[in-house]
């Protein structure tokens, strides 16, 4: 079977936009080369560091990566994804240089590609991303382990939003504990609940997609007693209050349904929110304020915010 490679030349903030963006126009997953992270000082307290090679990074700016199989519809489908990107300007993204670039590639060449920028690594005090086909030995008795193949949705549990989320799961989720997973994406927010101990977790994705791989990921770490995928828009599939909801999505839909998260979240619970650029972090805080929300804590990593709220008993 034929690929082809599309690369987009774009800013730091627009890569969870425009990652987004590929995966609903079916790619199976996304590279990121950040210019940024040649060349950043780095701590080994989470982990191995693998050396880097100057020359799988742009000189500046982020490329993003995407992989979408050849049909006679390839060059219909490349033109929507040129005018999804370029609208996310409407939402105050610096998209940057948005060149785009599409070139043929083999199945084979393909299946190997993305693969040599994914490694375990270990993200937190407890929680460790691990691609399926490596193999990992735990270098600790409570270390949680999070097997993910990134070829089945978007991302790979190591971007700055989704560290930060899972951060904030292990400092507030408890054993009896239930969970709401807004956006769920590859489901990693909801395996990492799981393994904390959580009792249920309810994962919905508006994208289909999003949904099978979502549920893949669940059956892959052998949590389906306790989580749930849905189909559904925010929180329209939720009928009962949770302890902890978690969303990684785009800062504005996090501030459009705050007085709904607000509504679901128990008196006492958290509402964990990334996907927030710095430039969005007071705009959020203050609609969490507004519906009723207490900042208890914001993490920061990079360009990029999350927000650990409480309801007020």
């Amino acid at each position: 079977m034929k690929w082809s490679e599309l690369s987009i030349h774009t800013k730091n903030e627009a890569v969870e936009a425009i990652s987004n963006i590929l995966h609903e126009a079916g790619a199976s997953g996304v590279v990121i080369e950040d210019s940024a992270e040649f060349g950043k000082p780095r701590e080994d307290q989470y982990g191995e560091i693998y050396a880097l090679n100057e020359d799988d990074f742009p000189k500046d700016g982020v490329i993003v990566k995407a992989y979408l199989s050849e049909s006679s519809f390839l060059n219909e489908t490349v033109e929507e994804i040129k005018v999804a990107i370029t609208n996310l300007t409407n939402f105050n993204i610096d998209i940057g240089e948005n060149s785009v670039t599409v070139v043929e590639v083999n199945e084979e060449d393909w299946a190997t590609a993305w693969k040599q920028y994914y490694h375990p690594v270990k993200i937190s005090e407890r929680f460790t991303i691990v691609p399926t086909w490596e193999d990992y030995t735990p270098v600790s008795t409570d270390e949680l382990i999070i097997e993910l193949d990134p070829g089945m949705a978007f991302g790979t549990g190591t971007h700055p939003t989704t560290v930060m989320c899972l951060q904030g799961l292990e400092k507030i989720v408890k054993a009896d504990n239930t969970v709401v997973d807004v956006g769920t994406g590859s489901g990693v927010l909801s395996v990492g609940a799981a393994l904390l101990g959580a009792k249920s977790v309810h994962a919905l994705d508006l994208d289909e997609v999003a949904v099978r791989s979502a549920k893949e990921n669940v059956t892959l770490n052998k949590v389906d007693d306790q989580v749930t995928v849905y189909h559904g828009n925010l929180l329209d599939t939720v009928k009962e209050p949770a302890d902890v909801v978690v969303a990684n999505i785009l800062a504005d839909i996090i501030i459009s349904f705050t007085d709904d998260a607000f509504s679901i979240v128990k008196p006492g619970g958290y509402y964990i929110t990334s996907g927030i650029i710095g430039a969005k972090r007071d705009e959020v805080k203050a609609a969490l304020q507004a519906s009723g929300f207490v900042i208890e804590e914001v993490l920061l990593m990079e360009d990029w915010v999350a927000i650990i709220a409480r309801r007020p008993l």
